[in-house]
């Protein structure tokens, strides 16, 4: 069993706790998380852009000139694609650019992601986060114990409301639910602070990965 450090919310250490071996032993791959980031980006495309065709561009309805006789190139209507003002040929249309993995390669990804984030010492677990007001400014000065003021990703099971008002008006904080715990989210903050209730939850999905 693996042991990490539980801080409380001063940065100060208050206990240890075990987790699995399996997890945080996973050694780090960082062409497995780039497959799992670049699909995880593809879907969240909304994948709603659009251009017209020749067809679907308004106008070019009449035949700008007869066929022969003139001396220039002959042409059925002005919304021609090699037209100013035509329309597009092959342009993106709306289309859906997700994709799915499999599974055990999207938990690995998320092993190793855990994995590199504790080996920068940037993945702290914290035994529970407590404010009296719920004010931003009480939310500030807990970061600072651990001088978070960039990309700072707050993991939880359960938050009391006073601590998601004080936490959610900081625009370099985000809150995020340990269901939705992904490798995107994880690699793209600099400091992650990891409420202790989370870990039977990342071990029971990770164990078997």
């Amino acid at each position: 069993m693996a042991v990490l450090e539980v801080l409380n919310q001063e940065n100060k250490k208050v206990k240890e706790v075990n987790v699995e071996d399996s997890i945080l032993n996973y050694p780090v791959k960082p062409w497995l998380m780039h497959e799992v980031v670049v699909m995880q980006l593809a879907c969240r495309r909304a994948g709603t852009h659009s251009t017209k065709t020749r067809g679907e561009v308004r106008g070019g309805g009449r035949k700008p000139w007869r066929q022969k006789g003139t001396g220039r190139a002959r042409v059925g209507s002005i919304r021609s694609p090699l037209w100013v003002g035509g329309g597009t040929i092959f342009g993106p249309k709306p289309r859906d650019y997700s994709y799915k993995m499999p599974k055990k390669k999207v938990k690995n990804a998320l092993k190793s992601a855990l994995r590199a984030k504790l080996e920068d010492n940037s993945l702290k677990i914290i035994d529970s986060l407590k404010v009296e007001n719920g004010k931003t400014k009480e939310a500030v000065a807990i970061l600072k114990n651990f001088e978070a003021d960039r990309k700072v990703l707050v993991v939880y099971n359960a938050l009391d409301e006073k601590v998601i008002r004080a936490f959610r008006n900081i625009p370099y904080v985000k809150l995020l639910n340990v269901k939705g715990l992904n490798v995107y989210d994880l690699i793209n903050a600099r400091t992650i602070l990891m409420l202790e209730d989370c870990l039977p939850r990342i071990t029971e999905v990770l164990t078997n990965a």
